[in-house]
């Protein structure tokens, strides 16, 4: 499937993001949307869901063609991945995980100004991860946060990787670590171990989950988002050969401050979420959800009021999203960097408020486990507070930045 799916795509780019949108899409009527609720009250990981991606070639979307990929770029990927998200949140989420390393190190790495040697092991490292990705069905996870400021860009991670014979010794604690349990390789950001250390110093290692050494830890009963079984990861003296790098040294941080939509990958799972509501809303009111008695309540005002309004956020909220996803680039301008963090602001909030709307239109019965309202709401929820782009964090950026120019002071 993965080759007939390439071989499909026709050369223009709206095209092939036509054509992966609408598989996607296929994917989630007949296979992610069922299975929803089972992951979600189980707390369980999507692996069926992983096989059918598997089956079609789709751990390759964000892999470059010449690899054995798809050849997915960043704004195809978000499409992609918010139709992903309107089916099934938690599958699309964790799957953020794994596309976002083959983006980092394929086609945003190859953004980035870098030396002839810095390139030549770049393309070392990812040949062997980008083929295990296309070729072993493999699956990356990208454990970041910590329960400090690192993972809000604020300081050094305070995972530790020291420099040893053939490789890494890997000493640390991740937190709501996406796919544990369930990954093949776990995408670390760490701290390279010396006396000075600094965000410059940022390591981004592959550690295969049978090291010796790791361990998935806790309990994990969550609000919402329980599809993505984010326990916690303890690393103690793990040794991670140097082939495992996914990045060489100093490009993750250089990416980080070049290509800041790289942090914009979250939110389409949420626009997805946005959709989802508004989609079940109208189905509600015609009396076409599948299950339900067709019972209409589309003739009362104040449903037709309701929708209406829903429609309108709908759309300012998409128009938002696709505007940033699209003007998405290195060195984007002080403007498209504003604007990034407002989309990310705007698509976490308003999601949820959609799923607001959308149980208090739908009435009493979308409170119900047997629909999926209340399960979106709860979904939904969750995108503020995620990292490194929390809405807080996302007001205070603007808010400063808005104000002040680089380097400016009030002294």
């Amino acid at each position: 499937m993965d080759l007939e799916l390439r071989k499909s795509l026709p050369s223009e780019r709206k095209a092939r993001q036509t054509a992966l949108i609408a598989a996607v899409g296929k994917l989630g009527r007949e296979k992610f949307a069922p299975r929803a609720a089972k992951y979600d009250r189980e707390a369980s990981f999507p692996f069926e869901n992983y096989d059918d991606l598997r089956d079609h070639g789709l751990l390759g979307l964000c892999v470059p063609e010449k690899f054995g990929g798809l050849g997915a770029d960043f704004e195809t990927y978000c499409l992609v991945s918010a139709e992903m998200g309107r089916w099934c949140g938690a599958t699309a989420l964790t799957f953020n995980m794994h596309a976002s390393s083959a983006l980092w190190t394929g086609p945003l790495s190859d953004d980035l100004q870098v030396s002839d040697s810095e390139r030549a092991e770049l393309e070392q490292r990812r040949t062997l991860h980008f083929r295990r990705m296309t070729q072993g069905g493999a699956i990356y996870a990208q454990p970041f946060s910590e329960g400090s400021a690192a993972a809000a860009g604020k300081a050094p991670f305070g995972t530790l990787a020291a420099k040893v014979e053939g490789g890494w010794l890997i000493n640390g604690k991740k937190i709501f670590a996406s796919l544990s349990g369930a990954a093949d390789y776990y995408g670390t950001l760490c701290t390279e171990d010396k006396p000075e250390r600094s965000m410059r110093d940022t390591l981004y290692i592959a550690v295969p989950a049978k090291s010796q050494g790791l361990t998935v830890t806790g309990e994990w009963d969550p609000l919402g988002m329980r599809g993505t079984v984010s326990r916690t990861l303890v690393l103690k003296d793990v040794f991670v050969p140097d082939q495992e790098q996914l990045m060489p040294r100093g490009l993750y941080f250089r990416a980080a401050m070049s290509w800041p939509h790289m942090f914009l990958t979250l939110a389409p799972t949420y626009m997805g979420i946005a959709q989802a509501a508004y989609d079940f809303t109208v189905q509600y009111l015609r009396g076409e959800v599948e299950g339900q008695p067709p019972v209409k309540r589309r003739m009362y005002p104040t449903k037709q009021i309701a929708t209406a309004e829903m429609y309108i956020k709908l759309q300012q909220t998409r128009a938002l999203f696709e505007r940033t996803v699209a003007e998405a680039k290195v060195n984007p301008s002080k403007a498209e960097r504003l604007n990034c963090y407002a989309a990310q602001y705007t698509i976490m909030e308003n999601a949820n408020e959609l799923c607001r709307l959308a149980i208090r239109t739908c009435g009493g019965q979308s409170m119900l486990k047997s629909l999926p309202l209340e399960r979106l709401y709860r979904d939904s929820r969750c995108g503020a507070l995620m990292l490194p782009w929390t809405a807080e964090l996302c007001l205070d950026r603007l808010g400063r930045e808005t104000l002040y120019e680089n380097g400016e002071t009030d002294d």
